[in-house]
C-alpha cells in the first residue's frame, strides 16, 4: 500500500470525507468541522522523531481508536508522552508493517503502522478505519445537537 491508495480507500469507502494536506501530513475528517482528524497519514519527522519518517518512502499511517479496541490490541494504556519524550520502549516505532500505539498519541488511544503492507492494511488496519470514523461521525452527532439545543 502506498499513500495514494490509502487516501483513495478512505474518501471512496466513507460518507462525508474532507481531508486537510499540509507538507508531511494529510489528515481526515468528518464532515467540516475540522476539530479532531480520525487518521492522519504522514510523511516527515516534523511532528515527532520516533518513527525516523525521514527514510526513503517511509510514511505513517495513525488511526484513532475506541479505548476498549485498544486495549484488546495492546492490553494497557500508553503512557502520556511529549513530543520530545523518548517513545514506549516496548515497542520498535521505526519497524515497516506491524500495527502499534502511536509514540506520542498512544495514551489518547491512537495506533500506527508504518508503509502496512496489502495483509496489514486489509486484516488488521481496515477495520480499525471504519472504527475511528463511525467515532468521528458520533461525535460529530453529538456536537450537533449539542449546538441546536
Amino acid at each position: 500500500m502506498d499513500e495514494a491508495s490509502i487516501t483513495q480507500y478512505i474518501v471512496d469507502t466513507f460518507d462525508g470525507i474532507e481531508t486537510v494536506t499540509i507538507p508531511g501530513a494529510t489528515f481526515f475528517f468528518y464532515g467540516s468541522d475540522h476539530m479532531l482528524p480520525f487518521v492522519t497519514l504522514v510523511t516527515s519527522d516534523d511532528f515527532d522523531q520516533a518513527s525516523n519518517l525521514n527514510r526513503p518512502s517511509v510514511y505513517r499511517l495513525n488511526v484513532g481508536i475506541g479505548k476498549q479496541t485498544f486495549l484488546s490490541l495492546f492490553g494497557s494504556k500508553q503512557p502520556h508522552a511529549n513530543s520530545g519524550d523518548a517513545p514506549d520502549s516496548r515497542y520498535d516505532f521505526t519497524a515497516l508493517d506491524q500495527l502499534m500505539p502511536h509514540p506520542v498519541y498512544g495514551h489518547m488511544y491512537w495506533v500506527c503502522v508504518l508503509n502496512p503492507g496489502g495483509a496489514t492494511f486489509q486484516e488488521a488496519v481496515r477495520p480499525l478505519i471504519a472504527e475511528a470514523y463511525e467515532l468521528a461521525v458520533r461525535r460529530n452527532d453529538r456536537r450537533a445537537v449539542h449546538a441546536h439545543s
